[in-house]
């Protein structure tokens, strides 16, 4: 079971945004709102309160969303070089049709990382672009059919959101964290040629950096990242949402089970992304925002 419910991305123009994902990703507006007040003061964000927000629906229907929450600028953000989440990793049934159709004339999305072979991961097919809101977006094809793999295969040509990518100072350190604190299975740390990161700092493409992923009953849907020295703490506006990637929102089967330190409590909440089902909020070791719905 794929844990993963929605990924949210402070954003600077709304309309903007929402109009891009649904002409080049097929993405449609299902949700659309102003931040209640006290949503935003669980998050710890009450400058976020009356901003509007929206959220978006994958073509093939499946209930994983894409929020997208109006912010103010942070010149000082670059993506990819601070701590928090930091990608949007979504399946797609052709990568090399979604390369092409993102070199399209007037394409808002270019091209960052072109399709390319992991070492040593043969089940996935990934490329990586960019957006105009410094949006860092996975487009990966599934390469196998093994029931085992953990990895969903695509339901529209550009489907839904399956991995959310954290990047960790400590890497095993906030594995440890979310093993304890969410009960999740993890892989053993694999070391690759991870391009986005090498690009971002400025290293040999040819160094290597460790990830582990998250699962739950099987199914992979977190990537934990370790970055390297220069990393900063993400840079903000004072009781706003950071930039980029600002909120994971998960769907947990066993919440009565957990006993977490929560940085907000459990509170029912309603619209499409909570359902009338409790909701309370975490901080991860980094500080990433983190949504638990009750399963």
């Amino acid at each position: 079971m794929n844990l993963l419910r929605c990924a949210t991305h402070t954003v600077l123009d709304l309309d903007a945004t929402v109009a891009r994902f649904a002409e080049w990703l097929d993405y449609r507006v299902v949700e659309r709102g102003e931040v209640p007040a006290d949503l935003a003061a669980a998050w710890g964000t009450p400058a976020t309160a009356g901003r509007r927000y929206a959220i978006c629906q994958p073509a093939s229907g499946a209930e994983v969303f894409l929020r997208f929450v109006e912010g103010d600028p942070v010149p000082a953000y670059l993506p990819i070089r601070s701590f928090g989440w930091a990608a949007i990793e979504i399946c797609v049934q052709d990568v090399l049709a979604v390369d092409a159709r993102m070199r399209q004339p007037g394409s808002p999305y270019p091209v960052i990382g072109p399709p390319t072979r992991i070492a040593g991961i043969d089940t996935i097919f990934p490329m990586q672009v960019r957006g105009p809101e410094q949006e860092t977006l996975y487009f990966t094809e599934v390469t196998t059919d093994a029931p085992d793999s953990g990895l969903p295969r695509a339901g529209s040509p550009i489907d839904k959101l399956f991995i959310l990518v954290l990047a960790c100072p400590d890497m095993r350190a906030t594995v440890d964290w979310f093993a304890r604190t969410l009960k999740l299975a993890m892989t053993a740390p694999i070391a690759i040629r991870y391009s986005m990161i090498s690009k971002a700092f400025d290293l040999p493409m040819s160094d290597l950096h460790e990830i582990v992923t998250a699962k739950w009953d099987g199914d992979v849907f977190l990537e934990f990242d370790q970055y390297p020295a220069g990393t900063v703490v993400r840079p903000g506006h004072p009781g706003a949402l950071p930039p980029g990637v600002s909120i994971c929102t998960l769907l947990h089967p066993a919440f009565d089970t957990l006993a977490p330190d929560w940085f907000s409590e459990p509170v029912v909440r309603d619209g499409i992304l909570y359902a009338g089902r409790r909701v309370g909020i975490l901080k991860t070791p980094e500080g990433a925002l983190l949504e638990i719905i009750e399963g």
